[in-house]
């Protein structure tokens, strides 16, 4: 089974001659001096995980880099990485004096959607990394999402998924970046308008485990509340704001429709509604994180 291309059809589609990077054909290799080499200002990775540069370094020592760097010359004896700032990092961390590496002619354009494309193609990205790519490439590389979709190999839809990550809380971000939570559990959130509730809903995940089927059915619970009409056969009893306020705050708490019941005297009920047995005991471990 072929390999499947991760941008659909290849850098070559996004920049002219960028095939030229990957072909050992295109340049020669040489051995640069790792104090000549400086990162890439538009690298869009900013995390680097040091238990796999470590693996990356060992292996570096047994047998050395497997597949050079690509630089661009921007000075006398100084360089700028387009492509392998990870192999750069474990070779200086296992020690190199010199690594090898291909150069070529790029201007600082050509350099941003290099590394931007080049990041994308990796498996290890995480989906805020992913999302903050292709967001680079719609505000300073020019292009349309329908244009980036065609370039990337990626459905319009999913392009849109990514960047909709973005509009989160920073804290649900910060979540998907470290790996807290799925990709599919913030596109679930995400469908919920109010960042307080989103956020509200986050934390279940965290405290519950819940699965992303689990999410979505209560932000579907959530919008279905949200949009059914009330029943208008009896007159509606308005109750003051204070009322209005707290009965709407435990709703979004407890991720259901908390009903109020109070009479002329003041006395009443607060209702939480559950819709089964497992919801039951989701809304029993919301009141008991209370206590604790």
């Amino acid at each position: 089974m072929a390999k499947r291309n991760a941008l659909g059809r290849g850098l070559g589609a996004l920049i002219e001659n960028a095939n030229e990077v990957q072909s050992p054909a295109a340049a020669s290799i040489d051995e640069i001096d790792v104090n000549y080499i400086e990162v890439n200002p538009w690298q869009p990775r900013t995390t680097f995980d040091e238990q796999a540069l470590t693996d990356l370094s060992n292996s570096i020592k047994e047998v050395g880099i497997i597949q050079p760097l690509t630089l661009r010359k921007i000075g006398e004896n100084k360089y700028q990485i387009i492509a392998g700032e990870r192999r750069f990092r474990a070779s200086k961390k296992a020690g190199l004096k010199k690594v090898p590496a291909y150069i070529r002619e790029s201007d600082d354009n050509n350099m941003l959607e290099l590394a931007l494309v080049e990041n994308i193609q990796r498996e290890d990205l995480d989906a805020i990394e992913v999302a903050l790519s292709y967001q680079r490439l719609l505000d300073e590389c020019k292009l349309t999402q329908e244009t980036l979709s065609e370039r990337v190999g990626k459905k319009r839809s999913t392009v849109s998924n990514y960047l909709r990550l973005l509009k989160l809380p920073a804290i649900i971000q910060k979540a998907i970046r470290e790996r807290e939570i799925s990709m599919g559990h913030a596109r679930a959130i995400i469908n919920v308008k109010d960042p307080e509730t989103q956020i509200m809903i986050y934390k279940q995940v965290i405290a519950y485990d819940f699965s992303v089927r689990k999410i979505e059915e209560i932000v579907r619970k959530l919008n279905t509340e949200e949009t059914t009409p009330k029943e208008t056969k009896k007159p509606v009893k308005k109750f003051p704001n204070e009322y209005e306020n707290l009965k709407n705050h435990l709703s979004k708490y407890f991720a259901t429709n908390v009903g109020f019941k109070i009479n002329n005297k003041g006395k009443g009920q607060i209702v939480i509604p559950f819709e089964s047995g497992n919801d039951l005991e989701r809304i029993i471990g919301v009141l008991d994180k209370l206590n604790s």
